[in-house]
């Protein structure tokens, strides 16, 4: 289907010659700044393969000191000549996408990236340099010495379309035309696709405000659905390392997300923008620094997504640390010449106590060792005559010591020391006193019933990793000790080889932890406690973005939410910005959105929806055995409908086997279905996205899956720019909006 908004339709009262001749003055300056792209590119392209044979060494077999420096000059000139290739090599929809005619007739172009022609004279001006800020800050009331402001859409390198604003009457002295019906409203009425677009033709001012804002301290971004939050956080992204390069660039820019799904649906944004130097991470990959195989995509169920989220877990892992890892030793007994010398369990307990609070498990072994030589040697009879290297050699050549000291510190790995958890019996010993018994079922039966880790299960293991730190360099040497994993419920026999096929070559004081000079989290709301821990560690000295909006939360705690922000924020520099104006929503769709969330959070931050399609949204009811046939049938009178995406919102426990279903129906009776336009999300994955039209499935079944409840439903509810319609199963559903007030 073609998409109609991508074709120019003129407003009525400007003439074709008129609009012909704005076109024609708009392509030629195009066609300059793309010339000049091309010299440019031509340069940089010659630049780097100068920079291949600078410097070469004729050296064959060795290197000399100073053919080791042009070598590095070498490196460091085609490396930056590259830089400069990816961004003029990259394609952009719109190089060129507004100008402004100022009073003093001064014409300024706004583009993606600043270009230069031969005098160094600028062609285009970067969006984010300040003489750009009065294509987004200006207003009638206030126009900043502009007279009209334009939208030039383009596709590559054509100009297909103008959008002009006039924002100062009695200085257009030039009579300058004024094309089109506003560049906004015109943007909002395009299709989606399966990855968001950047804004930065139609940043608005309360937007640009919050994107230009100090980069020192905590900005924190919130507002309800469509409000832009996502988009302008990652716009604020490129301006911080457009405005700071050498401190972002150099500390490096973590965006951190709620989901792959997301991940993938915002990548193209940044490099639209000129940059590729930001790291983009889901929250389940986040630790991935230290845990390189962990990438978790799984949701657990809500009671156990409750508990691993909580605090209550950092008390609980410490304790699953320093539990033995099999059924002894209890105490140490080991001779010198005849002379018992034993350590209780007492004593134990007290040195991995004291060794424990001042260093990394798997790097004190040694401070363990000599704590407890240091408890033997005073057992020694001083008539011996024995130093104290004497008595350390005694003791430690003893089989029974080394297989103590094997089974009683072993190096342990974060992934095998959780999977304990999957034992009743150790759950139990641990956690009596912190979670229900409830709680401790569902803790048990998420790693007893799933051998991946879940997305919650990351804040743990990192949580671990930073309690355990690196494996020590010879843990692959280790003896082959077995070890029995307690608990009366989980009997496992497990060899130390097999426990350490992968040794970590690593100094024992770097946690392999990745620092950045700047996070960005967006989704906030749904960080949990355990989760925000997990970040700090990435960014201890590091400014932040946080973008969120608590009526969205799938957290059940708000108040627990507000205060790890809180906690986050602490003393350091702070502002907040609030996005009132919700740009995605038709205004029938966000009323009944509205009127659901208000009635579980009455304090919602409910924005405006400013346009109205005429659409009220479809409040369907279909039988259990008629759910596929109907759905299949609604998808494919929805993708004649609207010329982008349909998203189908189905809860967790649905959604594998509907969307299998379904898509087998559309392909054997409704192949003329585009099932590319068609995506499949649970209500979770479909956070920051957004839909031509959207079906929700069982809204009863989304309210009851999530720990989020209604709050999650308004999520789902709010994902479609066109066309709702809302499909509850069985003749019993619908308690979401019988109970609409």
């Amino acid at each position: 289907m073609t998409n109609s908004s991508d074709a120019y339709s003129p407003d009525a009262g400007v003439s074709s010659d008129v609009l012909s001749r704005e076109l024609a003055i708009e392509q030629a300056h195009v066609d300059a700044v793309y010339e000049r792209l091309g010299v440019a590119t031509k340069s940089a392209r010659s630049a780097a393969e100068s920079g291949q044979e600078l410097y070469r060494s004729d050296r064959g077999s060795w290197v000399r000191e100073e053919d080791g420096t042009a070598l590095f000059e070498r490196d460091a000139f085609a490396f930056q000549a590259a830089k400069r290739l990816a961004i003029l090599d990259a394609e952009h929809e719109g190089l060129v996408f507004g100008r402004l005619d100022h009073t003093d007739r001064e014409v300024r172009y706004i583009g993606r990236i600043g270009v230069r022609d031969a005098e160094y004279e600028p062609l285009v001006i970067d969006w984010r340099a300040p003489a750009a800020e009065p294509f987004y800050r200006a207003t009638p009331n206030n126009p900043m010495d502009v007279v009209r402001r334009r939208v030039l859409r383009c596709r590559a390198d054509k100009v297909i379309g103008i959008e002009d604003d006039l924002l100062d009457a009695e200085a257009n002295i030039d009579d300058l035309p004024i094309v089109g019906e506003g560049a906004l409203m015109a943007a909002l009425s395009r299709a989606r696709g399966k990855h968001m677009r950047d804004i930065v033709a139609t940043i608005q001012a309360e937007q640009d405000e919050a994107i230009r804002a100090d980069h020192r301290g905590v900005t924190v971004i919130s507002g309800g659905p469509g409000t832009g939050k996502t988009v302008v956080a990652l716009h604020r992204a490129a301006f911080l390392l457009y405005s700071n390069r050498r401190r972002f660039e150099r500390g490096g820019i973590l965006v951190v997300g709620p989901g792959p799904v997301f991940m993938n649906y915002i990548e193209r944004v940044l490099p639209s923008l000129g940059e590729d130097s930001v790291t983009l991470r889901a929250i389940g990959a986040v630790a991935s620094d230290v845990l390189p195989d962990v990438r978790a995509t799984r949701i657990d169920d809500a009671l156990a997504a409750n508990v691993k989220g909580s605090l209550r877990m950092v008390t609980l892992i410490k304790r699953l640390v320093n539990l033995p890892l099999s059924d002894g030793p209890t105490q140490l007994l080991t001779t010198v010449k005849g002379n018992v010398l034993k350590l209780d369990a007492s004593a134990l307990d007290r040195i991995r106590t004291s060794v424990a609070a001042h260093g990394k498990l798997n790097a004190s072994r040694d401070a363990a060792e000599r704590a407890v030589l240091a408890a033997l040697r005073p057992q020694v009879p001083e008539e011996l005559g024995l130093d104290a290297d004497a008595i350390d050699d005694l003791i430690t050549s003893s089989s029974a010591y080394r297989t103590f000291l094997s089974t009683w510190w072993p190096p342990l790995v974060p992934t095998e020391v959780l999977r304990r958890l999957a034992d009743a019996g150790v759950v139990d010993r641990i956690a009596t006193d912190l979670l229900t018994e409830a709680e401790r079922a569902a803790l048990t039966a998420s790693y007893a019933t799933h051998d991946d880790w879940s997305v919650a299960d990351t804040a743990l293991l990192d949580e671990l990793a930073a309690i355990l730190g690196p494996l020590p360099r010879d843990a692959g040497d280790s003896d082959p000790t077995l070890f029995l994993t307690s608990g009366a419920e989980v009997s496992e026999l497990v060899t130390m080889a097999d426990r350490y096929t992968r040794s970590i070559e690593a100094d024992p004081d770097d946690d392999s932890v990745e620092n950045y000079a700047h996070l960005l989290i967006d989704e906030s709301q749904d960080v949990t406690p355990m989760q925000w821990r997990m970040l700090r560690r990435r960014g201890p000295q590091a400014s932040w973005t946080i973008v969120g909006d608590l009526a969205q939360s799938s957290w059940p705690d708000l108040d627990e939410v507000g205060r790890a922000v809180r906690e986050l924020i602490g003393s350091a520099p702070h502002r907040e910005f609030r996005l009132s104006v919700n740009y995605r929503s038709p205004k029938e769709v966000f009323d009944l959105a509205a009127e659901i969330v208000k009635r579980a959070y009455p304090k919602a931050d409910l924005p405006t929806a400013v346009r109205s399609t005429g659409n009220e949204p479809e409040l369907a009811r279909v039988s259990e055995a008629a759910l596929v046939s109907d759905l299949a049938a609604r998808i494919d009178t929805l993708t004649d409908q609207v010329p982008g995406t349909v998203g189908v919102i189905v809860p967790p426990s649905r959604i594998e086997a509907l969307q299998a279903a379904v898509l087998r129906r559309l392909a054997s009776e409704m192949n003329s279905v585009d099932i590319d336009r068609v995506w499949f999300v649970t209500p979770l994955e479909a956070k920051g996205l957004e839909y031509d039209a959207v079906v929700v499935v069982s809204p009863d079944e989304v309210v009851a899956e999530s720990p989020g409840g209604v709050r999650v439903l308004y999520v789902a509810l709010t994902r479609p720019t066109q066309l709702l319609v809302t499909l509850d199963v069985g003749e019993s559903a619908g308690a979401w909006r019988r109970s609409r007030s």
